[in-house]
Parts: C-alpha cells; structure tokens; sequence
C-alpha cells in the first residue's frame, strides 16, 4: 500500500473544517478519509507555526535546515583542522 500524499491547502482547509465550522475531529476524519489521529496532527501543527506548518516537498522548518547546515559547516571544519595536524614533509634530505 503507498503512503498517500496531502497538499498543503488540503491540510489547512480539514483543518479550519474542525475549527471554523465546528465539525467534530472524528467526523471530519471520516468524512475525508484520513485517521483521526493525522487530523489531529495537523490542527496541532498549524495552531503552533501557521507559516510554517506543512513545509512539504522536502522542504525543512527553518530551524532543522539551520542546524544541518551548521553540521556541515562544522564537518568541513574539522577536515581543515586536521588537514593542518598532519606532519608535514620536510625538504631535507638526511
């Protein structure tokens, strides 16, 4: 069975389905096909960062791509450093 995919504008309108209209989060799920618990996630998530709720696509929360960014920063880094620790060849001849 494939993992079904929801846009962004699907998951904000089940949302304000639950908190504009009133409908209940489990008449909701049955009438849109989707787990209670999913619908759930959803209200949770828009109510803590509506602007960044459902990113999507691969795209990340500014926070997660921050810290990926500063651990590649950081491994190249520690590449440099200890590109600088090796001993270096000496010219002369013994």
């Amino acid at each position: 069975m494939q993992r079904r995919k929801f846009s962004r504008e699907f998951k904000v309108e089940a949302v304000r389905l639950i908190k504009e209209r009133g409908v209940s989060a489990a008449q909701a799920a049955r009438d849109l096909d989707v787990h209670e618990n999913v619908l759930r996630k959803w209200v949770r998530e828009l109510a803590s960062d509506p602007r960044q709720a459902f990113p999507g696509h691969g795209q990340m929360k500014p926070e997660p791509l921050e810290i990926e960014k500063l651990r590649r920063e950081v491994a190249k880094l520690k590449a440099e450093r200890d590109i600088l620790k090796r001993p270096r060849p000496t010219s002369r001849r013994t």
